[in-house]
């Protein structure tokens, strides 16, 4: 990912709280928005643990963090949890410590930073149609949410922020342009009836946005898209519960769905790298290994039938 510069005063950055709420404004001014969410997370539930006042940058260390990883732990959050927290809370430690506002400290030396391996199930084209042809007539919100579920595919697993702030003037000439969010490389899509089904679907009339998740009403832009993601992703479960499927369905899925489908149908992996927007082959394959099993499903098969 590439290092976001920010300048901060010396008058906003006395203490850790200060500097990194100041940071993550920063960060939103500079249109960062995954970025942003990330870190705030991270520093809530650092404050949940901490309380508001600010922390010294000489008392940031190592037994600060030893005992907001024992707090977390008896709170039961999973290993991968409580490193998300601490890595994002080092990220911002360690642009203090560039900014020379600290010396380094390594307060994180002693906690878990790594990330378990955990299963992931990649969607079949099967359930795809299947989400795809459901009738959700007599529920507008799971209609909307299987819509904006069927466009992030249809866009080849266009990420649920970039999908919000898509803009009208996005689409000229039968191409949609966009940059993500979380890595500011720039994305072309040819543009397809399936794609042009939802929108003529959904009245945006004066909205400068392409599709209804932001809306123009008095409310920060930002927090829409907050509320609009909890909605979809809890919507989506349910139409996961109604089909049956193995795995909770969610905005993430379909970028799941979409390289695994890809893949399958023998898309060379440099296509898929490029058509997601990833910054190199290797993380392609890195995200393609994580959703498939079936090689060694099939060799455990292979080793019980031998029995």
């Amino acid at each position: 990912m590439a290092t976001v510069k920010v300048k901060l005063s010396t008058s906003e950055t006395k203490g850790f709280l200060t500097f990194s709420q100041n940071l993550i404004k920063q960060i939103k001014r500079l249109g960062r928005v995954r970025m942003a969410e990330t870190y705030t997370s991270a520093l809530h539930s650092f404050i949940s643990y901490y309380g508001e006042r600010d922390v010294r940058w000489d008392e940031f260390d190592a037994d600060l963090m030893m005992g907001y990883e024992s707090y977390l732990a008896q709170r039961g959050l999973c290993p991968n949890t409580i490193s998300f927290y601490m890595r994002n809370l080092r990220a911002i430690y360690n642009r203090a410590v560039d900014k020379a506002l600290t010396q380094q400290r390594y307060p994180f030396k002693h906690v878990y930073t790594g990330v378990d391996k955990t299963v992931k199930r990649a969607t079949s084209l099967k359930s795809i149609r299947e989400i795809r042809d459901l009738d959700l007539s007599q529920s507008a919100g799971m209609d909307l949410a299987r819509d904006l579920f069927m466009f992030s595919f249809y866009t080849r697993g266009m990420s649920f922020v970039d999908m919000a702030f898509l803009k009208k003037r996005d689409l000229k000439g039968g191409i949609l342009s966009y940059r993500r969010r979380k890595t500011n490389q720039p994305l072309f899509i040819k543009w397809e009836q399936p794609m042009q089904d939802i929108i003529d679907k959904y009245d945006t009339s004066g909205s400068a946005y392409l599709l209804p998740i932001i809306k123009p009403i008095k409310m920060d832009e930002i927090q829409q898209y907050r509320n609009a993601l909890h909605w979809v992703n809890k919507n989506l479960k349910s139409i996961g519960k109604m089909l049956k499927l193995t795995q909770p369905l969610t905005t993430y899925v379909s970028r799941h769905g979409w390289a695994s489908i890809a893949q399958s149908q023998n898309v060379p992996i440099s296509v898929i790298c490029e058509a997601m927007g990833h910054d190199s082959e290797r993380t392609t394959r890195i995200y393609l290994a994580s959703l498939d099993t079936s090689g060694v499903d099939k060799a455990n098969r292979l080793i019980l039938e031998a029995l």
